[in-house]
């Protein structure tokens, strides 16, 4: 999925009619986000954890060009925001409302 990771401008009236609420819809969006962010993190740091030295000492701690090729290509992958935001404008997020009692 290709996603123009610049800053575009959204029609807010566009977000708000997929729940009939804005606020609803950006939560929707932030848990989502929430999701990716995790999923990133989690797949970064078991991939730099084959990287892991078990050495304390600093003399034997060296530059490993594969080590920072990950770290650069996670750095220029579109925000959790951005994808989340596609993610649900394109109807792909899940979701659903929890209906409570009336009192």
């Amino acid at each position: 999925m290709a996603i123009n990771p610049s800053i575009v401008t959204r029609d807010l009236e566009k977000i708000a009619e997929k729940t009939g609420n804005l606020y609803e819809s950006l939560h929707v969006v932030s848990q989502r986000a929430k999701q990716i962010s995790s999923a990133q993190k989690e797949e970064l740091n078991n991939k730099l954890s084959e990287f892991a030295s078990t050495v304390d000492n600093l003399e034997e701690v060296f530059e490993n060009k594969e080590q920072i090729e990950i770290s650069k290509f996670y750095e220029r992958m579109p925000k959790p925001t951005t994808l989340a935001m596609e993610e649900f404008m394109e109807g792909k997020v899940y979701f659903r409302k929890v209906e409570t009692p009336e009192e």
